[in-house]
């Protein structure tokens, strides 16, 4: 019977799950000690999706349930924060998915019927997700009594495996419904012939062109004048072009907690002491990994790979297993070096493997006997490369007898690697990787060096107890002396201490320069203009990494379009280009007349003509240039030796002139439809989705509860 291991190890190849999680802290007892039911659901309501309400409930036990799932698939109990906020995502795109999309597949009557879904679990059209997990490794074939059998025991089976199963049936469910909603759309989408035809003259032609530009910045700010008037009229014919989201301007100051000169001081002490204890251990991997700050590290180096001052300590002066290099002072550590070993190595190694995958206990212990097995006929005289072909489940290199070519140092796990680079010429060896169970031949070995292995003994420099006191009782005292934006600007300018500035938006997690900075974020949403941000701790100190932080809120904006004077720098911008188009339109037109050759107009504007070759209508830039789709399709679409009328590009003004044409000779309509109409079917299923999705309202307050 399939086991829950076989399903994590191989179902998370398929099912797009979103990984990690780590629960927000977030308290929920005032909340249900007031009011009544309703002021309570209005409380709870994280968010509402075409009028249905999202209540926090809800929707952090789905989080948990895919939570749950992500343990299974991952083997892991702990989850991180970064992963939490990934799930978060996943289950509010997905609960849009099912509102928005649900009623359109209940009118259109697509579902997945009992006698489908058994089709795609157990029937002749098996869903890969399913053959993956039920593979007999023995034969490549899906073993349908398998499947049968883990079925018939389901309700038997370890609850989370059962969970695990279930969730996968509703992925598969989901992902067929999709699918026939997308071929339903893809019917209904066509390329006429005339279309194609079309398409294929614009793809065959392409086009040598001259150009002439006048570069907008040939125009100073001083020969053009720019009202008032101006800027509101533009301001008001384009809001769309200034929308602006929910954000808030967070001006703060950093307390670092750095360490002392105590702290060095004991971090020097420490390294001293146990010098001696060092030296005198012969279990150098054991004692690093107790004591030291970085664990130990196997890597095998040559005398160049190492510091010069340790090369030359091993490699020239000829230092020994019994022997100590410093301590010494590196990158805000302090280290004493040992070696562990010296050995003749190889830089490189040629080998063959054969991998044997296992999945749960009773597996492991077969493909141990397995590979013991076939160790022993290897030794006896059997062929190495048959018997990959046979039973390696690296298919990769099976096919070619399980090599895997010649490697250096670094390129595969360290296992595979120690086991490969230990072995002698043609010596066949078993280790044991994340990867299944590996009997490694070393073929070949290149010529070889005296290498070492070092052990390194660190002590982090890092701030102690009193250095954090005193850090926060700076923070603290100018947290308490300064209560408003006015005294904290004047505190600043006072105390000579450098502000920080961050734009932030309401669902952001990140401020450059600060750790962990989701708390900052959305305190900073709870408070008003001018007040100094307090944390939920109801504090005015953030402790966010190794500093505190006290920060005020400067100002915010909403979301809609924004206010004039918050956008006036970006549409004198605007007005600014316009109106020297408007002024370089009226030189263009007067040099060009009545004349038709390139090179007198560009003499009479002062520059040179250009040229652009081999255009045509899929061209993304002009030569030298940049975009310019305005001035390539004009280009394409002249007649030759004909001078185009003034053209206002994103860089300049153009007059264009096309001087030949060179046609090509693709007359496959019945291609190019084809290639039209796959290019209108891709991403069908966003397309129709996302046009669903912007006819509906998505209200998001996931950002109040995490």
């Amino acid at each position: 019977m399939a086991t829950l291991q076989k399903i994590r190890t191989k179902a998370g190849l398929l099912v797009t799950i979103v990984i990690g999680i780590s629960l927000a802290v977030f308290v929920l007892g005032d909340i249900f000690s007031q009011g009544n039911s309703l002021f309570q659901r209005r409380q709870l309501k994280i968010g509402e999706i075409d009028g249905e309400s999202i209540q926090y409930p809800d929707f952090q036990q789905k989080v948990e349930e895919l939570g749950e799932i992500y343990r299974v698939n991952t083997q892991q109990n702990q989850i991180d924060e970064e992963t939490w906020v990934q799930l978060r995502e996943e289950t509010w795109q997905s609960m849009i998915n099912d509102i928005v999309m649900g009623d359109v597949y209940e009118k259109l009557s697509i579902s997945v019927s009992q006698e489908e879904l058994f089709d795609l679990i157990q029937g002749s059209n098996i869903h890969p997700y399913v053959q993956q997990l039920f593979i007999n490794p023995n034969t490549g074939q899906v073993d349908r009594s398998n499947i049968m059998n883990f079925l018939r025991n389901l309700d038997s089976v370890d609850p989370s495996q059962k969970q695990y199963w279930l969730y996968l049936e509703q992925q598969i469910i989901k992902e067929r419904i999709q699918l026939k909603y997308s071929n339903m759309v893809a019917k209904g989408l066509y390329v006429t012939s005339k279309k194609a035809q079309s398409s294929l003259e614009e793809r065959n032609k392409q086009v040598n062109a001259d150009f002439v530009m006048l570069n907008y910045n040939s125009v100073t700010d001083n020969e053009i004048v720019v009202s008032e008037t101006d800027l509101r009229n533009f301001y008001n014919d384009n809001k769309d072009e200034f929308l602006q989201e929910n954000t808030r301007r967070i001006e703060y100051v950093t307390f670092a907690v750095n360490p002392s000169t105590d702290d060095y001081k004991t971090a020097e002490n420490w390294i001293n002491d146990i010098k001696d204890d060092f030296q005198a251990t012969t279990e150098n991997e054991q004692f690093v990994n107790s004591n030291s700050d970085i664990s130990f590290d196997g890597t095998w180096y040559k005398k160049e790979n190492l510091p010069e001052a340790i090369g030359n300590w091993i490699f020239e002066e000829g230092a020994d297993t019994t022997q100590i290099y410093g301590p010494y002072f590196e990158e805000e550590s302090y280290k004493l070096v040992k070696i562990n070993t010296i050995k003749m190595m190889p830089d490189s190694v040629e080998a063959s493997h054969i991998l044997l995958q296992f999945n749960s206990q009773p597996e492991l212990l077969a493909m141990q006997a397995l590979a013991d097995s076939l160790k022993t006929e290897i030794d006896k005289g059997s062929d190495f490369a048959r018997l990959a072909g046979l039973y390696s489940q690296d298919q990769a290199s099976a096919i070619t007898g399980g090599s895997v070519g010649w490697f250096s140092r670094g390129q595969m796990v360290q296992p595979f690697e120690d086991a490969a680079f230990n072995n002698a010429r043609n010596e066949v060896s078993i280790a044991v990787s994340q990867f299944g169970i590996h009997i490694i031949k070393t073929t070949n070995l290149s010529r070889l060096s005296r290498q070492v292995q070092v052990a390194y003994l660190i002590k982090n420099v890092v701030p102690g107890t009193r250095t954090y006191q005193e850090a926060y009782a700076q923070a603290s005292r100018f947290a308490s002396e300064n209560g408003s934006k006015k005294d904290f600007d004047a505190a600043v300018i006072e105390q000579k201490i450098t502000k920080n500035v961050a734009t932030v938006l309401e669902n952001d997690r990140q401020i450059v320069g600060l750790e962990n900075a989701r708390l900052l974020v959305r305190a900073a949403f709870e408070t008003e203009v001018g007040d100094i941000i307090q944390s939920i701790e109801d504090t005015p100190i953030f402790e966010l990494g190794n500093n505190y932080v006290v920060a005020v809120l400067a100002g915010k904006t909403d979301k809609g379009t924004a206010p004039f004077e918050d956008v006036k720098a970006r549409v004198e911008l605007s007005v600014v280009k316009n109106k020297k188009s408007e002024l370089l339109l009226e030189k263009i037109n007067k040099a060009v007349a009545d004349k038709t050759d390139m090179d007198e107009i560009a003499t009479e504007l002062g520059v040179t003509v250009q040229n652009a070759s081999s255009i045509n209508f899929n061209s993304p830039q002009l030569t030298g240039v940049g975009l310019e789709p305005a001035v390539i399709g004009t280009a394409v679409s002249l007649d030759i030796d004909k001078i185009s009328n003034p053209i206002v590009g994103n860089n300049g003004v153009f007059i264009v002139k096309a001087i030949s044409v060179n046609q090509m000779n693709d007359q496959d309509i019945e291609m190019e439809k084809t290639r039209l109409e796959q290019d209108l079917i891709f991403g069908t299923l966003q397309k129709t989705f996302n046009a669903r999705k912007n006819t509906v309202k998505i209200v998001d307050r996931r950002s109040k509860f995490y």
